[in-house]
């Protein structure tokens, strides 16, 4: 039973870390348009959430172990970069932004609304590229 606690303990702080790392990100994403950040941290902070939210790595994520270093390793230490580089009581108001933003409400209809839109766009190349048949 001992060890069913340990596997849960460090399931719950690797969510939690992930979590962090979340939130970071879109701290990031927010002091990149800060007035309250220096010039230097904003360009590194918008690399590094663009990156971080980029669906290209710099090492694709099929190659077995090394195409996940990248999202374990230089993520995270973009992101502490990044973070010692903007004072400390900005960065905490940014954390708290980025907490409130993701306690929003999200609105499954226009989630719905844009599924809709990219399926009627995808018809409509279809129809417009389908070969007509000849008789």
């Amino acid at each position: 039973m001992a060890r069913e606690d340990r596997n849960i303990g460090l399931t719950a702080r690797l969510r939690g870390w992930a979590h962090e790392i979340k939130t970071d990100v879109v701290a990031l994403s927010l002091a990149a348009g800060d007035r309250r950040v220096p010039w230097y941290a904003k360009l590194l902070a918008a690399v590094v959430a663009a990156y971080a939210l980029s669906p290209i790595d710099l090492i694709p994520d099929f190659i077995p172990v090394l195409g996940y270093l990248d999202d374990v390793i230089l993520v995270p230490l973009g992101i502490l970069l990044v973070v010692r580089l903007i004072p400390p009581g900005v960065m905490a108001d940014l954390r708290a932004e980025a907490l409130a933003r993701a306690e929003r409400p999200t609105s499954q209809a226009g989630a719905a609304a844009i599924i809709m839109l990219w399926i009627a766009a995808a018809a409509l190349a279809l129809w417009a590229f389908w070969p007509e048949q000849v008789s």
